[in-house]
């Protein structure tokens, strides 16, 4: 599975391409994380290769997976390259901060038919960078969004805490919380103190085709249920040309993938595996595991229909 690399500098935006090796016109832009060509980005496209898709993955060209005023733009130009091998449909999935970037490019970018959001906010985040400053992991951007398009930064929601204070609050949650990263307390501070307006919301009414939330009720690092009813009530409230499916559940943590994607990556012992990530895992492995099934069976099938 060689993929071909596109580059910022020269391309417009960072990414690889994975040509499925049967026939197919479905393109899907996939955001799995810091990088283009890890483990589980390939695991990714295994998965969507298997549902008949070829697969453009992106990330940030960042070594530190700094993500701050990521330009929409380069969400068009990869789909101008893959309408250039042979693609007639476009999707975008994305997970965690790569679900609220897959939200924001859908409502800019009227040819994506298919939306998949893994466990997404409905408004811009905050940019962020992860340089190793006076040796925190994380930190908030210099008053930046995590988004621009057209040269202008999306309107976003600010962090309720600046640095250093950031990073040690949100150490001192997730070892509160037992998890491997939480930051729910500061996202619900951040949204108490500057109440969301309606600049910072995602237009996802804007959003073409189908879209899919996807989110469970105990995950740590923000209410994602709770972004996905707002969603969902917003569609309704307004004229849209979108179908929007809810996948929410009590139990799967911020990982709500598929389950038969994370068994190519962990095809033996995911569940404890997983377990050592969020507390959640460990304590409610069945539940969460009944999750992630379900959500393969609705998905799979959501895909193959499109």
């Amino acid at each position: 599975m060689k993929p071909q690399y596109f580059y910022t500098k020269n391309d417009g935006f960072y990414g690889a391409y994975y040509a499925n090796r049967a026939f197919c016109e479905k393109g899907i832009i996939l955001m799995l994380g810091d990088k283009v060509d890890d483990l589980m980005v390939k695991t990714g496209v295994k998965w969507l290769h298997r549902l008949g898709c070829n697969v453009m993955a992106m990330s940030s060209e960042t070594r530190d997976y700094a993500y701050h005023d990521y330009p929409i733009e380069g969400y068009e130009r990869a789909i101008e390259v893959l309408r250039s091998k042979g693609n007639t449909k476009f999707g975008i999935m994305g997970a965690s901060t790569t679900a609220m970037a897959a939200l924001a490019a859908a409502s800019f970018i009227p040819d994506i038919t298919l939306t998949v959001a893994l466990s997404p906010s409905d408004f811009i985040m905050e940019g962020f960078y992860r340089d190793g400053l006076d040796g925190a992991r994380e930190r908030p951007g210099n008053n930046e969004s995590t988004l621009s398009y057209r040269g202008k930064s999306l309107p976003f929601l600010p962090y309720a805490y600046r640095h250093p204070e950031y990073w040690q609050r949100l150490s001192e949650e997730a070892k509160r919380r037992g998890d491997m990263a939480a930051a729910r307390d500061m996202f619900d501070l951040s949204e108490k103190l500057c109440p969301i307006t309606e600049d910072m919301k995602i237009k996802v009414e804007r959003i073409k085709g189908t879209v899919v939330f996807i989110g469970a009720q105990d995950d740590s690092l923000w209410d994602t249920c709770r972004y996905i009813d707002r969603m969902a009530e917003r569609i309704k409230s307004m004229p849209h040309e979108c179908r929007a499916a809810k996948l929410t559940y009590e139990y799967g943590s911020h990982l709500v993938f598929p389950q038969s994607m994370l068994e190519t990556v962990l095809p033996v012992g995911s569940s404890l595996l997983l377990g050592f990530t969020f507390k959640t895992l460990k304590e409610h492995p069945k539940e969460c595991k009944q999750t992630r099934i379900d959500i393969d069976r609705h998905l799979r099938r959501i895909i193959r229909q499109w």
